[in-house]
């Protein structure tokens, strides 16, 4: 039986306890290891019960990776979205310990699924697997599936934080360091964590199959954070694992952890199906009726305009009203000319290369399809009673005209420029920045509406990640074709002479169009800050309403006030105060 039919028969059996009318029950105050475990669908929920705190906790590792990088923007609309200027403390780099808010979420959010982790590890070390039905290569298996989602947590506490304690055990806190332990040692602990979960994990049978092992981590998805943290080894620790990286991201493409494939479009990674893209080595299984943590709040629901529900028509979507958190980093000033920054402005970075799918205005084209991914100028759609309308903004009766611009534009018509040439996260309107979509917004007449899974990791990142260990080495060509192998789906065919990379097209790759290539492709996934670290550029580069730092401490964030004093033995990271 594979492991799927395990969580199938698992959620089968919830729901039949769900319906229950029989009030004749023993009931307890607590749970514990000695009397949950009686069959092996209490194995089964109680190993995957940390997945669903890891889904929830993808909010916090957004707003971190994106609002203090180049292209993510949350600007002030009309007094929405100033919130005590905490924004635009994350845009300017300027957060401190009592900001508290997102990094204190991550911090704590991944220290509680690592103890969830560490829980279910150690129940498990004591269970024998016969007694419940499974073989030894099963439970194995799910033992690996703790320690992977573990490893994961890891990955993204050192990249925050970097100096951060190692919790090994839920039972027995000496196992445990007291305070933070050297980079070094998270990072060492991690790669042995993985490797030895490369063994013990199941593999993708074949192409078309990626929908059995969703949300379960396989051989290809631990050898892919393995890839995630040798590519960043030299901001981590200060080591070199461009080789590692390579030969790693090496096997995953050529299929020795399991067969995966890049997907013939640039959303099928995101679509409705996308359980079954084979571009996906591993994502969070999302549906409209239970978790969809990707389409709520400081993800992707708060990406589109605040009445955006009227031209998408899912005015009775389950997630609530959208909201205008997040617009891409614009590219003109207020007199319309065009900003000559080396960093942000996405949307000008998208109209380098002529022809681009991802550049046209998203809609909605009904079977569970659409087209483009940004929302700009006019959104129109018809009302009720036939008429057409636009989209207007949320409290001052204007319909709004989306800019790749950042003012107060209000009802002026396209074209015009406003009189007042401020242009910054404090000055801004409902007009300011363009939306975009990444996943899906279909209609409420759309079965598959909000169906889409989350995905985490793709191929494209494998495949982007050996191009850029291949430039490092001086192998342009080879990169220039890896790149190219993804690219070639977001263009027309007349189109790929001018767009590909040298030797296959005319474009020549450097390190700079490596950075924007990475920009173009994971726009929005969460990822852009530790790309601009490993760059060399988050802290000394300009881009729209940002000047150099003063130093690279912002490089990590601050240990923020309430977790200092929980624990007396934490050291704050440098450059910030106590």
């Amino acid at each position: 039986m594979k492991l799927l039919n395990y969580i199938a028969a698992a959620a089968i059996g919830a729901s039949i306890l769900g319906s229950c009318t029989n009030l004749d029950e023993t009931l307890y105050d607590q749970v514990g290891s000695s009397n949950y475990y009686n069959t092996k669908n209490d194995v089964i929920r109680a190993v995957f019960r940390p997945f669903e705190h890891a889904y929830w906790s993808i909010c916090s590792r957004h707003v971190l990776n994106e609002l203090p990088a180049d292209q993510l923007i949350t600007p002030t609309r009309d007094g929405w979205w100033d919130d005590g200027g905490k924004w635009r403390r994350l845009h300017y780099h300027q957060w401190d310990v009592e900001d508290g808010g997102d990094a204190q979420t991550e911090w704590n959010g991944c220290f509680q699924g690592i103890m969830q982790c560490n829980y279910v590890i150690e129940d498990l070390a004591k269970l024998d697997p016969e007694k419940f039905g499974f073989s030894q290569a099963e439970f194995d298996n799910l033992a690996a599936q703790c320690r992977a989602l573990r490893a994961w947590f890891y990955i993204r506490l050192l990249d925050g934080f970097r100096n951060i304690p190692l919790a090994v055990s839920f039972n027995d806190v000496s196992q445990n360091s007291d305070g933070q332990v050297e980079p070094s040692v998270i990072f060492k602990f991690i790669e042995s964590e993985l490797k030895d979960c490369i063994e013990l994990l199941t593999q993708k049978e074949g192409l078309g199959t990626q929908s059995r092992i969703q949300g379960q981590w396989t051989k290809a998805g631990a050898a892919a954070l393995l890839v995630r943290l040798y590519l960043n080894a030299e901001v981590y620790i200060g080591e070199d694992h461009y080789n590692d990286c390579a030969t790693v991201a090496q096997n995953i493409i050529d299929g020795v952890y399991g067969p995966y494939a890049v997907a013939d479009r640039w959303d099928a990674a995101f679509d409705w199906d996308n359980d079954n893209c084979d571009e996906v080595i591993f994502g969070f299984p999302g549906s409209q009726g239970y978790s969809f943590w990707h389409y709520q709040g400081d993800t992707y629901w708060w990406t589109v305009p605040a009445r955006a529900r009227y031209y998408f028509n899912d005015r009775k979507a389950k997630a609530g009203d959208h909201n205008t958190k997040y617009a891409a980093s614009p590219s003109y000033d207020l007199n319309g000319q065009l900003y000559t920054y080396e960093l942000g402005m996405p949307v000008q970075n998208f109209r380098k290369y002529e022809g681009d799918e991802r550049m046209k205005l998203y809609r909605n084209l009904g079977d569970s399809r659409r087209e483009g991914m940004f929302l700009y100028g006019y959104l129109e759609y018809i009302d009720e009673s036939g008429a057409t309308k636009r989209v207007q903004a949320p409290e001052q009766p204007y319909d709004l005209y989306i800019r790749d611009a950042v003012g107060r534009f209000l009802s002026l018509d396209p074209g015009k420029w406003p009189a007042d040439k401020t242009s910054n996260l404090a000055n801004g309107d409902h007009n300011s920045g363009w939306h975009f979509a990444k996943y899906p917004f279909y209609s409420d007449e759309d079965t598959h509406q909000m169906e889409s899974d989350y995905t985490e990791i793709r191929l494209p990142e494998i495949i982007y990640s050996l191009a850029e260990c291949r430039l490092r080495s001086g192998k342009k060509s080879e990169a220039a074709k890896l790149l190219n192998s993804v690219r070639r789906r977001n263009y027309p065919a007349e189109n790929l002479d001018a767009v590909l990379y040298s030797p296959e097209g005319k474009v020549a790759l450097d390190e700079k169009e490596m950075l924007d290539e990475w920009g173009r492709e994971f726009f929005a996934e969460s990822r852009r800050r530790i790309d601009l670290i490993r760059y060399g550029k988050f802290c000394s580069g300009t881009w729209w309403d940002k000047t150099p730092d003063a130093d690279r401490h912002t490089e990590i964030f601050p240990i923020m006030r309430p977790i200092l004093n929980s624990n007396p033995s934490l050291v704050q990271n440098p450059g910030y105060n106590n």
